[in-house]
């Protein structure tokens, strides 16, 4: 009979093991169940509401020279000033609430999505962050806990904003949100707010400004209109956004819509902070501007408690400035002008480290005048004859090589002119004495030569700007440059082509002392380091015996290149770029708000080795004290063609004949020593004007001299 009952219901034994697994797993749900609901009853418990971060709104943000000692600046202690709710206008209240959290006056301190989407985030280990934090978390995370962004900090402001919303009426948790919350322009709190952007109290703000304090809450560094017309338009479709909103949840109406929905408020102009004041207000901006780019925000930057150690050193800064200043006034007093309107740009670079040293914007006062023409771009004039060198040698040219040195119809069909007493000179001798001609010759031989010239700077570390056409007169400097990004690239050179860059911040710690960032150099083989050699020898020449021989008096072993930007009728851009084995300094002079003025009305003196040599030697004299006199390293360059023949020139016409060849040797060498032209007789001549016009003038030259990159009024020397 048994056997018979266990063939009637074979299956009874797989059923019995289906109930005890069912079992088994109920008693592990409710289990975990049990120890979840333990575990949040106890993080619940053990997380209180804590004290106030009193330190959030006290901690300034301290700069430092590159001692870790000496303060640079100081960003605000947290630019604050609480009022009453009910001083605050009811257009704040009623747009803060319905843009960031329409439920506020019901919810009960948090958001279920908003938690579970920022949850994922976190998790996901993605840098995205998410919105959807109701105002009592955005207040809780400001007032009891750190920015970070972990799972636990995350827990933990949810616990804290939903006993908070237990505890503290909504009107007290609203008027805290708004007296602490970050608007932008170094104000924390409406009140602040209100003086930054509308030089007003709060409770005087109307309906519109009500409204762009409100949206700009969301996104200070994004919204505010100073910055420029993408901000602004930021602004304004975050405005519209509230205006809308409003109208759903009934605090506007269509006929307040129709008359302030197309339009912001007008924004006066407001006092800056006085702490930006002098020369170093630029070097702070600069900063600032650095610290963003390593991703921390605005409210942490400015109000964050952090240290920041940066790179300038205070000494050579002071020389900078003193130096900078000095020949800006004798300029100007030349042509009885106001030095004011005279810019004067220095930026000194460590080699090892791509540290910026020091810097000039140009300017006495960021208060007064915010542009810093050290970070402003400038036609380079034949500095950029340097990225034409590097791709000659790159393709094996040999600084024996020849190229015209007489004025010619190049293959633009525009004339470019050279040395009146040249006919075929050296690429060395080209280099030496800046003549556009044989450099205009130079690219035009090259393979693909206006771009090999292009991908030569931007190996060097040089970014695109204005004027970087492939154009085979590149090398006269038509291409535009900031004096920072020129020194960083000539710096590459000085590093036997290793590229760094440059960078301002050192090292940043948090209000705790914890080391949150540090620069750690990571060199790049940007230009190869025999080119890079071969390259530095050149323009060694230049400083000794070329353009820019008068840094010579320095007594270290230089090199570096003249410049200057002559567009036919006035002289707008003055350069010397060069370099010890130590330290690499860029010195420009621009005129006028536009920074295109005329030169020439201020100093004869604007070419390559008058006045923008001059102060980098004054400047370099100071900065290299104390220092060791370091040979650059030899090159070991080999081109691989052989020198051109030289041909006789007309002395005529100052065209090469074709009926007598000098002999020439076909062994070439390195780095030659050039030779000075002869002057010729004084002729009368046509000649090209500039880079980028056809038209033709015709003036006495004696002979028509090339300035550092493109040609020089008369009776002017390179």
């Amino acid at each position: 009979m048994a056997e018979a009952r266990r063939s009637i219901n074979p299956d009874a034994p797989r059923e019995g093991r289906a109930r005890r697994i069912v079992q088994w797993a109920l008693t592990a749900l409710v289990g975990l169940i049990v120890v979840t609901v333990a575990a949040a009853g106890i993080f619940w418990v053990a997380t209180p509401i804590p004290t106030p971060n009193a330190d959030f709104a006290a901690v300034n943000t301290h700069l430092l020279y590159s001692d870790g000692k000496t303060e640079l600046g100081t960003l605000s202690v947290q630019n604050r000033e609480e009022i009453p709710l009910d001083q605050m206008p009811q257009y704040v209240k009623d747009a803060i609430v319905a843009g960031e959290n329409p439920t506020f006056w019901t919810d009960p301190g948090i958001s279920v999505s908003g938690i579970l989407r920022a949850i994922t985030t976190l998790t996901s280990g993605t840098d995205t962050a998410q919105g959807g934090s109701t105002i009592t978390q955005q207040y809780v995370k400001l007032m009891y806990l750190s920015q970070e962004r972990t799972l636990i900090r995350k827990l933990r402001e949810v616990v804290i904003a939903l006993k908070v919303g237990q505890e503290v009426p909504k009107e007290k948790i609203l008027e805290g949100y708004l007296n602490t919350v970050y608007y932008g322009r170094g104000a924390y709190g409406l009140q602040a707010a209100a003086k930054a952007f509308f030089n007003k109290d709060a409770s005087e703000l109307d309906l519109q400004e009500s409204l762009v304090l409100a949206a700009i809450v969301n996104s200070p560094g994004k919204m505010d209109p100073a910055l420029g017309e993408k901000q602004t338009q930021n602004l304004l479709e975050r405005y519209q956004y509230l205006i809308n909103q409003m109208i759903e949840h009934g605090k506007l109406t269509e006929a307040d819509k129709a008359r302030i929905y197309y339009t912001l408020p007008e924004f006066p102009e407001v006092k800056k902070d006085p702490r930006f004041g002098g020369t170093d207000g630029y070097l702070m901006k600069v900063v600032i501007d650095e610290l963003k780019r390593l991703g921390l925000d605005e409210a942490t930057i400015n109000g964050g408690g952090l240290t920041v150690v940066t790179t300038f050193d205070k000494a050579r800064q002071d020389a900078a400035v003193q130096v900078a200043q000095a020949k800006t006034r004798q300029a100007a007093a030349e042509g009885g002008k106001d030095p004011a309107t005279l810019h004067a740009s220095l930026v000194s670079i460590d080699n090892a480290t791509g540290g910026v040293l020091a810097m000039y914007g140009g300017n006495p006062d960021y208060v007064k005048a915010t542009r810093n023409w050290a970070t402003t771009t400038s036609p380079t004039g034949s500095t950029f004859k340097v990225w034409a060198l590097v791709a000659a040698l790159r393709q094996g040219v040999s600084l024996d090589r020849e190229f015209k040195g007489y004025t010619f119809i190049a293959a633009d069909g525009q004339s470019v002119s050279g040395h009146s007493g040249e006919g075929m000179v050296s690429l060395q001798q080209a280099t030496t004495e800046s003549i556009n001609s044989a450099y205009v010759d130079l690219v035009t031989q090259l393979r693909d030569g206006p771009n090999e010239v292009i991908r030569a700077a931007l190996d060097a570390g040089i970014p695109k700007a204005e004027g970087w056409d492939a154009s085979i007169r590149l090398p006269m400097g038509i291409a535009e440059v900031t004096p920072v990004d020129n020194a960083a690239g000539f710096a590459t050179l000085a590093n036997n082509g290793q590229r760094l860059g440059w960078h301002v911040v050192t090292e940043v710690r948090d209000r705790n002392g914890v080391l949150v960032y540090q620069y750690m150099p990571n060199p790049v083989q940007g230009i190869e380091k025999d080119i890079a050699t071969a390259a530095t020898g050149a323009l060694e020449e230049v400083t000794t015996s070329g353009t820019g021989d008068v840094v010579a008096a320095l007594g270290y072993p230089s090199a570096g290149k003249t410049g200057t930007r002559y567009d036919g009728v006035k002289t707008t851009a003055s350069w010397f770029v060069g370099y010890t084995k130590q330290i690499t300094t860029a010195v420009n002079f621009v005129a006028g708000d536009s920074g295109q003025e005329n030169l020439d009305e201020y100093s004869r003196g604007f070419y390559g080795s008058g006045y923008p040599a001059e102060t980098w030697l004054a400047f370099m004299e100071k900065a290299m004290k104390g220092l060791p006199k370091l040979d650059f390293e030899g090159s070991r360059y080999k081109p691989t063609d052989t020198p051109t023949p030289r041909p006789t020139v007309s002395r005529t016409t100052g065209q090469p004949t074709t009926a007598t060849v000098a002999p020439t040797s076909t062994k070439p060498t390195a780095a030659p020593t050039s030779t000075q032209p002869t002057a010729a007789p004084t002729t009368t001549r046509t000649t090209t004007t500039t880079a980028t016009t056809a038209t033709t003038t015709t003036r006495a030259t004696s002979p028509a001299p090339t300035g550092g990159g493109t040609p020089t009024p008369p009776g002017r020397n390179p």
